[in-house]
């Protein structure tokens, strides 16, 4: 299965976030950390400690374009790798867990006030605008992100694509917080 989205935009600020938004709002209850998790994630180690858990993959030097987002669940070749895209770069091995079967890219912006109400208005906004949110089984999957341009309606569009397979894996996530995913756009 191909999940695509189109004109996703990062809120102003360079970051997406993949996850399970649900899962990482009781990793915050348990944790016993405040509704601002952006301040949190800056001024000590809990940030480090939900991509060691799996909970979230963080992505820095997000560039203010609109991107397509492709979830690739289906094994088949990437799309980024086929012979009309521009690939620019391919990382993986990432670990994500997903409890509620729901795995979203978000933005830095909802971490500012982390509540249960701004989560579930984010939720039913994601659903009502198509916003890159899928439903997937629970577990822990391993992640592979390609990040370069495709040709959308005759224009090369930044591009993510995430390349999603279930495993058994469940020790601790292995991420770079510090890693760049800056696409270059040749339209933009």
């Amino acid at each position: 299965m191909i999940y695509k989205f189109t004109e996703v935009l990062n809120d102003l600020i360079d970051y997406f976030i993949l996850g399970d938004i649900l899962l990482l709002e009781s990793w915050k209850q348990s944790n016993h950390l405040s509704d601002n998790l952006a301040l949190e994630f800056t001024t000590n180690e809990s940030g480090d400690h939900a991509v060691l858990d799996g909970i979230v993959l963080p992505m820095a030097g997000i560039e203010n374009y609109p991107y397509t987002i492709i979830f690739n669940l289906s094994g088949d070749t990437p799309e980024l790798l086929k012979s009309d895209s521009r690939l620019q770069f391919r990382r993986g091995d990432y670990s994500l867990k997903v409890e509620n079967n729901i795995l979203m890219l978000f933005t830095w912006r909802i971490l500012e006030q982390f509540t249960n109400e701004r989560v579930n208005a984010l939720l039913n906004h994601y659903r009502q605008y198509n916003k890159p949110m899928i439903e997937i089984e629970n577990g822990w999957y391993s992640i592979e992100i390609l990040g370069g341009e495709t040709l959308q309606d005759s224009y090369y569009e930044p591009t993510f694509e995430f390349v999603l397979q279930k495993t058994e894996r469940k020790g601790p996530a292995d991420f770079d917080i510090n890693l760049d995913f800056k696409i270059e756009s040749s339209t933009y």
